[in-house]
């Protein structure tokens, strides 16, 4: 980004696992742009990520929690607090997990179990944060949250599964409590639709890479990638975005306006030749 546009902010950085990672992104831009943070995530997260590896990059001390546990976000929100001399000016919530994804399970074959445990970790856990938040009196007037959603909230994306209930509840989460805490305490929480991005955790969506290429075509601007969702997320984390709240706001290089585009058909209409041809061939033997 190049500028000091968060210089004075401090902030919590909820999600970072490696440097696939748009939370990985978001923490480098920001403290490019002279923001001081901490850093969040879950023990076996920070066992195995590399988390450590950006702490000492971004000068930012790593602290430990299940995102689910509000003792741990209690324990995130007070230490962050701590270290960084009072409240904070900004959050990012980067969390999100399927366990019915990881094992297979399709929508109309869900494990329940799965299923609160996916609401749990990828949207009820902003709940918990914000609350915590609150009850804390944690973030400055004029403080901003931000949390990670996708489109798959509103429209039905194929084999994104239960994910896609986890982000709608995301977007209502954001748009309640922005209310309370713009009324109350003027902070702004919004939601980030991202153009579908291959991280660690994203990887795991069946037929990401197809969709990429869709959305690529579809998209006039193409693809949003990770530090392009960062800059994005840094500008809600300033001051340039003050009344600007409740919103889910696309960052899709304008897919969610898009019905078909001139690369999407030309390559549907090159679907429908080569299965003309595979027919006439059939119609041969």
């Amino acid at each position: 980004m190049g500028s000091q546009l968060l210089k004075g902010k401090k902030g919590i950085i909820f999600g970072a696992l490696d440097s696939k990672s748009i939370a990985w992104k978001v923490a480098e831009l920001a403290y490019e742009a002279g923001a001081e943070f901490t850093l969040s995530n879950t023990p076996t997260a920070i066992r195995f990520g590399e988390l450590n590896e950006l702490s000492k990059k971004c000068n930012a001390e790593v602290i430990p929690a299940d995102a689910t546990n509000v003792q741990d976000l209690m324990h995130v929100f007070e230490r962050s607090m701590e270290v960084l001399g009072g409240k904070v000016d900004f959050v990012l919530h980067s969390i999100g997990m399927s366990l019915n994804v990881r094992k297979k399970r399709v929508y109309s074959d869900l494990e329940y179990s799965y299923l609160n445990k996916t609401l749990d970790i990828s949207a009820i856990s902003f709940h918990k944060m914000l609350q915590v938040a609150y009850k804390l009196d944690a973030i400055n007037e004029w403080g901003s949250v931000v949390a990670l959603s996708y489109i798959a909230a509103q429209r039905v994306l194929y084999g994104y599964n239960d994910m896609a209930d986890a982000k709608a509840l995301l977007e209502s989460i954001a748009r309640s409590f922005g209310y309370i805490y713009g009324r109350d305490r003027k902070v702004r929480v919004n939601t980030v639709s991202q153009s579908p991005t291959i991280t660690t955790a994203g990887s795991g969506v069946k037929g990401i890479s197809g969709l990429i290429d869709f959305t690529e075509r579809m998209s006039p601007l193409g693809n949003a990638d990770a530090e392009d969702c960062a800059n994005y997320c840094v500008a809600l984390f300033s001051d340039l975005t003050r009344k600007v709240t409740m919103q889910n706001l696309y960052h899709d290089g304008g897919f969610s306006s898009m019905g078909m585009s001139l690369k999407a058909m030309a390559m549907y209409n090159k679907s429908l030749e080569i299965e003309m041809d595979q027919e006439e061939l059939e119609a041969l033997d």
